[in-house]
């Protein structure tokens, strides 16, 4: 059955794949970005899903972002907060800017983008609710108090909100990816990246369609039963 699915950060990296997959599986998409309308207006042309501009860590402009959304589309039934930025450097050094950038973002904007959608699927009596989390939020990271600080707290607010949606139909899990074949990562220098792959098992860096899989499953009918979990995507890089 397809029904409108959220994707913020949904038109570059990991939130492209699930856009992309989300579509395929047969939902109607609506995918956020923050800045890159070149790369925005690329990603429509490709794919035919709308992209919407907005701040995540801003509530008012998620919420008019949101009825803009629904007013287009029509309510949304599956939300994925996937938006999420990095502003790295050592404890010691980190300014109160970088953490509250983060903050602002990875956390308090997977707040911003589920609260106002929570009403309507408390009332319709259903939902999906998936949250990007990461490996390093599960283990930690040099260099990163900020980034793994939020994505520990993501788990917290899936676990929150699958406890308080779970009678009314409504599931909440992440995902919590290892290192993936993003820009991001395929930007660093070889040796970094060689690295990385010697940490990992599976030997290789993971693929952001195995991302996005892990997401359609998350958010279709058949994982009904599944609420407040963690899939761990890191190719046996670390267990929890």
């Amino acid at each position: 059955m397809g029904r409108v699915a959220l994707v913020t950060g949904g038109s570059r990296g990991i939130g492209e794949a699930i856009s992309k997959a989300l579509k395929d599986a047969g939902h109607t998409v609506a995918a956020t970005y923050a800045g890159n309308d070149e790369k925005a207006a690329a990603f429509t042309a490709e794919t035919g899903i709308k992209t919407y501009k907005w701040n995540v860590a801003d509530y008012d402009a998620s919420a008019a972002g949101i009825a803009e959304v629904e007013a287009d589309l029509g309510p949304i039934e599956i939300v994925i907060a996937n938006a999420g930025i990095t502003r790295d450097a050592p404890f010691h050094k980190m300014t109160p800017e970088q953490w509250n950038e983060v903050i602002g973002t990875n956390l308090t904007g997977v707040f911003n983008t589920v609260h106002p959608i929570w009403p309507g699927m408390r009332e319709r009596k259903f939902g999906r609710v998936v949250v990007i989390s990461s490996i390093n939020g599960q283990k930690g990271q040099f260099a990163q108090v900020n980034y793994a600080a939020t994505k520990a707290g993501d788990l917290g607010i899936v676990k929150s909100l699958a406890q308080e949606g779970a009678r009314a139909g409504i599931t909440a899990n992440a995902v919590c990816p290892g290192y993936i074949a993003t820009e991001m990562v395929m930007a660093v220098p070889e040796k970094v990246r060689e690295s990385i792959i010697a940490q990992i098992p599976a030997g290789r860096l993971g693929e952001p369609e195995e991302i996005a899989r892990c997401v359609t499953f998350l958010a279709s009918d058949d994982a009904g039963f599944i609420n407040g979990s963690t899939i761990s995507a890191n190719g046996a890089q670390f267990f929890s």
